[in-house]
């Protein structure tokens, strides 16, 4: 089989680069997974226990609310713990962004429209230069501007990309361009509608997002449709699934977004049969101990878990460590998709891990020679 597969080529949308913190967003920098977390941010130690779970998790750009004072004084002790940049969500007073910018923030999640009057935008633009802050304009279908829901009479695309370009305009008058700009709605059509527009009117980097989407399933559901949509469409620089679920859940549903189109490469990729009468051993329950005791591998590693041998052999060529299931308690083991040894019942779950991280650790070494051998003597 030929290596070269143009039916899986994605021609990402051209953008300009900008930086939140240390990460690159946008142009041609992988496309960044990004959470927020849902304790109060006027306690510290709360939320960098939640942020720390969520970098775990592998999270890029993590968001925190600052809704009053409270929350932007403890927002220099976050920020300091914190191993990725900070984005400070900010909605009407825009002293809480003046306060978040001096506090570290890398980022301000704010709409210029919201906070007042043209001086009041151009503190809040004296602040990021000063801080070294980008801006996230924020644009969402259920809080769109009255004179927009007059002009069109309902949230539309038209309406979503009109306020998003006002936005930015606020933004362009006082030679302010490193911002990135998202346009969310809870409907999937309104959403990659709005997203597609925009897409074609402005060269900064897109953070991908359908709002509101609902609980671990149903909003997994909608956001992978509607990011996936958009995503193969080569659109989105950044993205957030929101879901009513703990923050690092959206962090690895996002991650598996991207691995599934191929943008992102990060953990182990489970290839599983959804099981039958015919599975030699219990796949959904071995899935689920697999995905739990490999959750903390970063490497990209692929591994097959098929109950019998029907695709079992075929699904195991195309990865680095296979299980398919056999008669009498014993499994058929592959390794870079090659037959190698079986393995008994009672000892596989423990066995497969241990090959996983074996085979994770050589990756990992290879790729770290790989890059000394590459410095100049």
């Amino acid at each position: 089989m030929s290596s070269v597969r143009p039916w899986r080529d994605i021609a990402r949308r051209k953008s300009r680069q900008i930086m939140v913190g240390s990460v690159p967003v946008g142009g041609d920098a992988p496309i960044t997974v990004q959470t927020m977390t849902n304790t109060l941010t006027s306690d510290p130690v709360a939320t960098i226990n939640q942020i720390r779970r969520c970098e775990d998790a592998g999270a890029d750009i993590i968001r925190v609310s600052c809704p009053d004072v409270e929350s932007t004084a403890a927002l220099g002790k976050i920020v300091r713990a914190a191993r990725v940049p900070i984005v400070a969500d900010i909605h009407f007073h825009y002293k809480r962004a003046l306060e978040a910018a001096d506090a570290g923030a890398a980022c301000l999640r704010i709409n210029p429209g919201n906070i007042g009057s043209s001086e009041r935008v151009a503190e809040v633009v004296r602040a990021a230069k000063a801080n070294g802050c980008a801006i996230r304009i924020g644009v969402n279908a259920g809080s769109l501007e009255k004179d927009l829901l007059e002009k069109y009479g309902e949230p539309c695309p038209d309406a979503l990309v009109e306020s998003a370009l006002d936005h930015i305009k606020l933004l362009q008058d006082h030679d302010f361009h490193e911002y990135k700009v998202a346009v969310k709605a809870s409907d999937v059509f309104l959403a990659v509608a709005a997203y597609m527009g925009l897409a074609e009117a402005v060269d900064c980097p897109l953070h991908l997002g359908i709002t509101e989407a609902g609980g671990l399933i149903g909003g997994t559901v909608k956001s992978s449709i509607g990011l996936g949509s958009l995503l193969w469409a080569g659109i989105g620089d950044t993205l957030r699934v929101s879901l009513s679920a703990e923050p690092e859940e959206e962090v690895r549903v996002g991650f598996e977004i991207l691995k599934s189109l191929g943008l992102r490469t990060r953990g182990v990729r489970v290839v599983s049969c959804p099981s039958c009468a015919r599975q030699g051993f219990d796949v959904i329950r071995t899935v689920e101990a697999l995905e739990s005791r490999l959750s903390h591998i970063k490497t990209p590693i692929s591994l097959s878990v098929l109950g019998c041998v029907v695709n079992g052999p075929g699904e195991a060529r195309e990865t680095d460590v296979g299980l398919t299931g056999g008669g009498n308690g014993k499994h058929m083991v592959y390794l870079s998709g090659v037959t190698d040894h079986t393995v008994q019942d009672e000892d596989m779950l423990e066995h497969i891990v241990s090959l996983v991280e074996a085979k994770a650790a050589e990756m990992e070494a290879a790729t770290t020679d790989a890059g000394k051998s590459e410095v100049p003597a």
